[in-house]
């Protein structure tokens, strides 16, 4: 089996929503400060487009202290804090000043269980443990302290692995909690493996 990093031309195609759904079955992979390996399959991803689509926080042009990260090139992370709590891991696509970005929402946990548990605080590997985009950052040591962070290098990249999904195990559904955008709320940007036990709750 090939396994290879993906490359700047993979993150830097025009169709935020394709990028979204051709992420399903990469492996999130992060070594932080020296800790062992962590890395989980990818299965719930949402597209966010800079542009005509009110849930993005770039909708329009709006770059803030927070959203610069968006407006860079493609094959970055652009990490927030959610609610003051959650640290949440975006992947950076498209052209620079072109802000889209793809929000990873949960993860099958691979390498590096044991310190995935031990950073959630948990018991079992359950899907608990990293469904979810808060608590897969966590279970992956992510935080807002790696907003821009290169995902090329060695510290948070995503892996082909060679899993990839068929279109017809993957679903697609209205992105969770963004119901201030009116009727861009209603797009089907949400995508997850069809089946999986390892998907976030709404």
């Amino acid at each position: 089996m090939s396994i290879h990093k993906l490359t700047p031309f993979y993150y830097q195609q025009p169709d935020v929503a394709k990028v979204a759904q051709s992420l399903l079955g990469m492996v999130l992979c992060t070594r932080i400060d020296k800790q062992p390996l962590t890395s989980g399959i990818i299965t719930e991803t949402e597209a966010y487009c800079g542009r005509g689509d009110k849930a993005s926080h770039a909708n329009e042009g709006l770059c803030t202290a927070r959203t610069e990260t968006m407006y860079r090139a493609g094959g970055i992370g652009y990490i927030y804090l959610c609610y003051g709590i959650h640290h949440l891991f975006n992947v950076v696509t498209n052209k620079k000043d072109r802000p889209d970005a793809v929000l990873i929402r949960a993860l099958k946990p691979l390498d590096g269980t044991r310190t995935m548990l031990k950073r959630r605080d948990a018991e079992a590997v359950t899907p608990a443990l990293t469904s979810g985009p808060g608590r897969l950052t966590q279970a992956m040591a992510v935080t807002t302290e790696l907003d821009g962070i290169d995902l090329t290098g060695n510290t948070v990249w995503i892996e082909d692995r060679g899993i990839g999904l068929p279109e017809d195990q993957i679903t697609a559904t209205p992105r969770i909690g963004v119901d201030y955008a009116g009727a861009d709320a209603q797009r089907p940007w949400r995508f997850y493996q069809s089946g999986s036990r390892w998907i976030s709750s709404k």
